[in-house]
């Protein structure tokens, strides 16, 4: 009888080994098995996500290649739209130099039949704003084949207004803004906020006037004399080349150089511009080519993000409130 219990005891416990080895191996099982199809499911995402960002990669690097990467002097005759947007600042989207690479290439081009620089700026820099001008005369008289036409879209005002004065002929919106033909020199004092805080200024200076633009300083009347006659300097030039590019077609309207700002509307009966049209309109019923080719400077793609992202914004802020501007 002992013998008998003994060997069913023995048993069972072969039995309960056996399946506790089987539960573990059926649980190792399992778990490789999960495991593995968590692996492919990572590998899957992974996959998917690699994917996405080389299809983002792609469609951003088709959104921002330069036309000049598709040659455009091979295809067939075009107008050559060049954009001029926002502030005319070095290291801005419309800074001079590559505003003018683009009217070079634009000119140079065997098919383009016409230029047409599409505005839409408050201004900027009546220095750079000068040397786009300058180089469309230039162009201009190089080229005499090849007319040249500013359109205005929302605003061309100020500087950009210098820019668009040398072309054959300005078109607008009727409640476009134009004009703006003044300068202007932003200052604030905080003369008396100091006294009131409490702070002492203290300056070390090689130059009477090396100070003259420290808003913490009290104002001059040699340095406000001299900082208006600076502006007056600019704003002659600003006036003498709007009347060389306008000519007869300038309005006897004594505000006209005031630095008042006008609808398109307004600037038509002034002389500012010659007609209302789309650059769209003006290369179909002015130039008779429909074909736009848009031109625009080669930069690599790095330039472009960092221009996308707005880190110009701090230069022209504060540029904006220690230079000169056509504004």
């Amino acid at each position: 009888m002992d013998i008998k219990n003994q060997s069913n005891s023995a048993t069972q416990d072969s039995n309960r080994q056996a399946d506790n080895e089987g539960w573990a191996q059926n649980t190792l099982r399992s778990l490789l098995e999960d495991y593995l199809r968590e692996q492919r499911r990572a590998r899957q995402w992974r996959i998917f996500y690699r994917l996405l960002i080389v299809a983002i990669i792609v469609v951003f690097l088709v959104s921002v290649k330069s036309p000049e990467g598709m040659q455009p002097t091979l295809i067939d005759e075009h107008t050559a739209l060049i954009k001029l947007e926002g502030p005319i600042i070095e290291g801005a989207p419309a800074a001079a130099a590559d505003i003018i690479e683009t009217l070079q290439e634009a000119y140079q081009s065997d098919n383009a039949k016409a230029i047409i620089i599409q505005i839409n700026s408050p201004g900027g820099s009546p220095v750079q704003s000068a040397q786009i001008s300058d180089e469309i005369l230039r162009l201009r008289s190089k080229y005499t084949d090849k007319p040249c036409y500013a359109v205005i879209s929302d605003i061309g005002a100020s500087g950009a207004y210098y820019v668009a004065a040398v072309a054959d002929e300005i078109y607008a919106d009727r409640a476009s803004l134009v004009g703006s033909i003044g300068v202007i020199f932003n200052g604030f004092g905080l003369v008396d906020a100091i006294h009131k805080l409490g702070i002492e200024r203290r300056v070390q200076k090689a130059g009477k006037y090396k100070d003259m633009l420290d808003p913490f300083a009290d104002s001059d009347p040699v340095v406000d004399t001299h900082m208006q006659k600076l502006l007056n300097q600019v704003h002659k030039q600003f006036i003498n080349r709007v009347k060389q590019g306008r000519g007869d077609k300038l309005a006897n309207h004594q505000q006209i150089f005031s630095g008042l700002i006008w609808t398109g509307e307004e600037a038509k009966d002034l002389g500012l511009i010659d007609d209302f049209a789309t650059a769209q309109q003006v290369a179909r019923d002015i130039v008779g080519v429909e074909n736009i080719v848009v031109y625009q400077p080669q930069h690599n793609l790095l330039d472009r993000v960092v221009d996308r992202l707005g880190t110009q914004i701090g230069n022209i802020l504060l540029w904006r409130f220690q230079m000169p501007s056509l504004y």
